[in-house]
């Protein structure tokens, strides 16, 4: 029997145990070294950064300053045993932080139906965009120490006033992201729907809305880590209330406390990256699909 009827016989079998393919095995040997080279390149740099900034963290503690003013920047190590591992101070920080969370979330969802509101306006009229937009800049541009007292006066030094500033502070990117998400839809699709006749309405459900999704996600990213920036900022300044981590912040300096007064920062920015990862999470389970959105790694 010939090795060509063998074959159309089936008398010669796979070399391979079980019959596999071997241009099988190779795309999924392949698949499985680009999955660890992706983990590679998306895990090690971060830590190698980070054992960077901590080796240079040490040589400032113990090799710049001397142990009279080395409370000024307390070494890592301190840091973790005193303002982590000691319960009675990260439980501290912790109720502090989950005060500051609820004052940023709250001025994030005002801002976002505020600035939504205000950019669908200046989207639907040039004199309304013209009208609207320099009195953003300029609440953008004043500085919140300045208008302290303006808002201690009027809305008092509790939480109401932290929520102002969360609102001044996080309002301009939403406007500025969702306006020009607004006006970037491409002419030939409004000329498409001016064609049939579409209604504002529809053209604003169906045509600027989605192709604003990108502007926005972005937008929204932005202001919510100025959320969290300005419910620090307000806590710092008005002291009614719960206590925030500005409060903390301002307890620990005033103490010299550097390990609290670190850890409190540390923990201060991790809610920062946290909630900026969360809304980015929400970008890609929301657009992801039909946006191809290029991330910083984050």
């Amino acid at each position: 029997m010939t090795t060509q009827q063998a074959a159309e016989t089936g008398a010669i079998e796979s070399p391979l145990v079980g019959g596999a393919d071997p241009s099988t095995m190779n795309a999924g040997s392949i698949r499985l070294k680009s999955r660890r080279r992706l983990a590679a390149e998306t895990i090690l740099p971060p830590m190698v950064m980070g054992g960077i900034f901590i080796s240079f963290w040490y040589l400032i503690s113990y090799g710049v300053l001397d142990e009279r003013r080395r409370f000024l920047l307390r070494p890592p190590h301190q840091v973790l045993k005193v303002g982590f591992l000691d319960w009675d101070n990260f439980s501290e920080i912790l109720d502090g932080l989950v005060s500051s969370t609820k004052v940023a979330m709250i001025g994030l969802g005002i801002s976002i139906m505020i600035g939504f509101f205000l950019a669908t306006l200046m989207s639907q009229a040039k004199v309304v965009e013209r009208a609207i937009f320099p009195f953003m800049v300029t609440l953008q541009a004043i500085p919140i120490l300045a208008i302290v007292p303006l808002i201690s006066f009027w809305w008092g030094t509790g939480q109401r006033s932290r929520v102002v500033v969360c609102i001044i502070i996080s309002l301009f990117p939403i406007i500025v992201n969702t306006l020009f998400g607004l006006q970037s839809a491409e002419r030939g699709m409004h000329d498409l729907f001016t064609l049939h006749q579409a209604s504002r309405v529809t053209r604003l459900r169906k045509l600027m809305f989605p192709a604003a999704l990108p502007a926005i996600f972005a937008g929204l990213r932005i202001s919510a880590g100025l959320s969290v920036i300005g419910a620090i900022v307000g806590d710092f300044f008005f002291g009614l209330g719960d206590v925030g981590i500005g409060q903390l912040l301002r307890k620990y300096a005033n103490n010299l406390w550097g390990e609290q007064l670190l850890a409190a920062v540390i923990m201060s920015s991790a809610l920062g990256v946290t909630v900026f990862l969360i809304f980015g999470w929400i970008q890609n389970a929301a657009i992801g699909k039909w946006h191809d959105t290029s991330d910083s790694g984050i």
